[in-house]
C-alpha cells in the first residue's frame, strides 16, 4: 500500500519546458508585420541558457544579443510607440528585467522591441549616446518557457513555493508533474521518469456559417487558395476584435461540385439581362 502511494504521489501534466520560447515584452500583435516577431540579433552560441535559467535578453555595446538571468542589474532600453514611430530611450538606473519592464511601461510604451536591423542599429545608437563601452542594457525580449502541449495559451501556473519551483535543481527538468502530497502544485522533473499521467479531452462545437462577398475588383479570384486564407484570416480577426478569440478555427466548406464560392441566382440573372445578345447567339 505504501509503494501504491508513492507511486500516485506525482502525475505528469501537459506544460513542458520549451527553450527556444522566446517572445517580445511589447505583445500587441497589431503592430507587428508578418514575421517582425521572429527577428534575432544573438550573439554567436546564443541564446545558450548556460547558467540555467537564463530567460531575459540584454544587448550587447556591439548590437548582439545575449540571453542571461532577468535578476541580473542592468540599464535598459524603453521605447515610445507613436503610430509608425518608434523611439528608443536608454535608462540611467541600473535594475533587474522585471523592474526595467516594470518603469518601461510606467513612463514609456514599453521595454525594447526590436523587428529588424535597422532598428537595432537605432537602438544600439540611442546606448552608445549615454554609456560608455563594455555595458550591457535590458531589451524586452524574454523567454516564456513553459507551453502546453496541445498549444493553448494558458498562463495559469501553479507551481510549488516551498521549496520554490521551478529550479531545474538536477538539470534538464523540463516536464511538470503535480504533487498530490503538497496539493497538487506543481514541480519540473526529468521527462524520463516514469509517473501516473492525467489525460482530458473537451467538447468541440462546430458551426456552418454562409457568408456573402462582394468582390471590389472583376480581376479579384475568390477560388485563389491565397484570397481565401486572406479571407479566413480577416474573419477571425473581426471576431477577435467582438471579444470571440479562443479556440477560433475557420475553414471553408466545399459544395458536392467541389466548390466553395458559387455565384448567386440573382447575380446570375443581372448579368443575363445585361447580355441578352449572348442569348441569342
Amino acid at each position: 500500500m505504501k509503494l501504491f502511494t508513492l507511486f500516485f504521489q506525482f502525475a505528469w501534466i501537459g506544460l513542458y519546458d520549451d527553450l527556444d520560447n522566446w517572445r517580445w515584452s511589447l505583445s500587441d500583435t497589431r503592430i507587428y508585420k508578418d514575421g517582425e516577431t521572429e527577428f534575432r540579433r544573438w550573439s554567436p552560441k546564443e541564446p545558450n541558457n548556460q547558467h540555467s535559467g537564463e530567460h531575459c535578453a540584454e544587448m550587447y555595446d556591439n548590437g548582439l544579443w545575449n540571453d542571461v538571468g532577468c535578476d541580473k542589474h542592468f540599464k535598459a532600453v524603453c521605447m515610445d510607440v507613436r503610430g509608425p514611430n518608434v523611439t528608443f530611450v536608454p535608462t540611467k538606473e541600473n535594475m533587474t528585467w522585471t523592474e526595467a519592464q516594470s518603469y518601461c511601461r510606467q513612463h514609456h510604451t514599453d521595454l525594447a522591441r526590436v523587428t529588424n536591423t535597422a532598428e537595432n542599429q537605432k537602438c544600439l545608437s540611442s546606448i552608445k549616446e549615454l554609456a560608455p563601452e563594455g555595458k550591457h542594457f535590458w531589451i524586452g525580449l524574454f523567454r516564456d518557457s513553459w507551453k502546453w502541449s496541445d498549444g493553448s495559451n494558458s498562463s495559469f501556473r501553479f507551481w510549488r513555493q516551498t521549496p520554490r519551483e521551478p529550479n531545474n535543481r538536477h538539470g534538464k527538468e523540463i516536464c511538470v508533474a503535480a504533487n498530490f502530497n503538497n496539493a497538487g502544485e506543481w514541480e519540473d522533473w526529468n521527462c524520463h521518469l516514469k509517473r501516473a499521467f492525467i489525460c482530458y479531452s473537451v467538447s468541440v462545437s462546430k458551426q456552418v456559417v454562409k457568408v456573402r462577398l462582394l468582390k471590389k475588383s472583376s480581376s479579384l479570384d475568390l477560388d485563389d487558395p491565397a484570397v481565401m486564407e486572406d479571407i479566413l484570416k480577416q474573419l477571425k480577426q473581426r471576431l477577435e476584435d467582438q471579444g470571440v478569440s479562443e479556440g477560433i478555427r475557420l475553414s471553408w466548406r466545399k459544395q458536392a461540385d467541389g466548390k466553395v464560392f458559387h455565384e448567386e441566382e440573382e447575380m446570375k440573372k443581372k448579368k443575363k439581362k445585361a447580355r441578352p445578345e449572348e442569348d441569342e447567339l
